[in-house]
């Protein structure tokens, strides 16, 4: 008994260690300067990082501007956005990023998206970010936006949405998405 409990303690350890180090690998919040682009952000980011120069300069007035479409958000709240997660490939030197990351944020404000469910990755301009995580999504364009459940892509969103309204394709994707699970439990 005493060398299975020894051997239970030893496995935790070395589990908790290596989600220590992994963690450590994630950098948050990266700012770089670039000849070209000046201040561009890298990586892993915070939604405050886009309320500090020279990013609010066009984060707070897309944001504060935007008039949002209140049936689809509705939809939103109804279809439980909430239970998705969002991630969020961008470009703070890319003028879609400019027009629809701010949009986005503001959508899920509006709705009381958990912020612990939201991942914002920046890349630069070759779509590259440190960590690598645009392969494992194949990140074209920016900005995507990937919505996920239960660690399965559901949809995304691609450089624009195709309706003009990031809620309305967000609807669209959760709509979507419940009929495929209905047409799934009814086989």
């Amino acid at each position: 008994m005493k060398k299975f409990i020894t051997n239970i303690v030893a496995a935790s350890s070395l589990f908790l260690a290596t989600q220590e180090l992994s963690a450590q690998k994630v950098v948050v919040n990266r700012e770089v300067t670039t000849e070209k682009d000046g201040k561009m952000l890298l990586g892993h980011q915070l939604k405050g990082q886009f309320l500090k120069a020279p990013y609010a300069d066009w984060y707070v007035k897309e944001h504060d501007e935007y008039a949002l479409d209140q049936k689809a958000v509705s939809e939103l709240r109804k279809e439980r956005l909430g239970s998705y997660d969002i991630i969020v490939f961008m470009g703070t030197w890319c003028e879609d990023s400019h027009r629809d990351f701010p949009r986005l944020m503001k959508i899920l404000e509006d709705i009381s998206y958990p912020e612990s469910k939201l991942t914002i990755i920046a890349v630069n301009r070759k779509k590259e970010s440190p960590s690598g995580d645009e392969s494992l999504y194949n990140i074209q364009k920016v900005p995507t936006i990937i919505l996920k459940r239960y660690g399965k892509e559901v949809g995304r969103i691609v450089e624009m949405p195709t309706s003009g309204y990031i809620e309305r394709d967000l609807a669209e994707i959760l709509k979507k998405n419940d009929s495929s699970i209905i047409k799934e439990i009814f086989k």
